[in-house]
């Protein structure tokens, strides 16, 4: 992959702070070890959330921006 770098994992690293939240009708629901190996700087990872799926902006409009607002106060 031109321009990436590859971790050991061999998953794209991305050496900036990151947060995923993952909700339980998402496509793939990726577990907290691979965001940790994929992001050198993980600050936020919630798999505890109630509803949505991967359109979860649209489905959870509230909880969607309650996620980006706890990372928002993480790396401010």
């Amino acid at each position: 992959m031109a321009g990436s770098v590859l971790g050991a994992s061999g998953l794209t690293r991305l050496d900036l702070p990151v947060g995923l939240s993952v909700f339980p009708h998402e496509l793939v629901r990726s577990p907290k070890i691979w965001a940790e190996r994929a992001y050198s700087d993980l600050v936020y990872f919630n798999d505890r959330i109630p509803y949505g799926g991967h359109f979860a902006a649209f489905e959870q409009p509230l909880l969607f921006t309650q996620e980006v607002r706890n990372f928002a106060r993480i790396v401010k």
